[in-house]
């Protein structure tokens, strides 16, 4: 049986993600069942780290995955602190040779961009129900983005779709990440 932080991350990607086109590319992966859903066991740093590389590991081993959700349901609910877990895989990531082959994204239910006021609507596009690290294959990254028109217009456009008034977006983004975290979002 599923866990509820899987599905409800499943339920976040189809009904926000892909149903707005806020990621052109995650439709594909997701009709192809070439993502992995990765459920973190740690609540700790270190352990989230090793779990990180185990994920890498299965990517190298696995071809056939197009991409990892790793999924850190308890643990890093601050985003100071998962800011924290974010530098430290991409220090990770360059020690272990990764950087070129892997690239993360990251998402957590409090994201918000540098310099960018919390409130604006264009933090929810980083906005997940659990904090996670997206792991991307590099070379899958680079071929998507060969087969768009614009990739540069991608974060443009998010911003304008999601800053509406009348953005059903953001609805969809707000009720799934209050169904999660038993809060509101701004």
């Amino acid at each position: 049986m599923e866990s509820s932080s899987i599905s409800l991350t499943r339920a976040w990607l189809e009904s926000f993600v892909v149903a707005h086109d806020i990621c052109p590319f995650a439709g594909r992966e997701m009709r192809r069942d070439a993502i992995r859903y990765a459920l973190a066991e740690s609540a700790e740093l270190e352990g989230l780290l090793h779990e990180l590389v185990d994920e890498c590991r299965r990517l190298d081993a696995e071809p056939s995955i197009a991409t990892t959700l790793l999924i850190a349901p308890a643990g890093m609910d601050d985003f100071d602190d998962y800011l924290d877990w974010l530098e430290l895989a991409e220090r990770l990531f360059d020690d272990l040779g990764y950087r070129g082959i892997y690239q993360l994204a990251s998402f957590h239910p409090d994201y918000v961009f540098d310099g960018v006021e919390v409130t604006d609507a264009a933090n929810a596009t980083n906005r997940s129900p659990y904090p996670m690290l997206h792991i991307l294959r590099e070379a899958e990254l680079e071929r998507a983005l060969a087969s768009h028109a614009d990739p540069e217009a991608i974060p443009e456009r998010n911003m304008t779709l999601l800053r509406a008034s009348d953005s059903k977006a953001l609805a969809a983004s707000r009720e799934l990440l209050t169904r999660s975290a038993g809060k509101v979002e701004g």
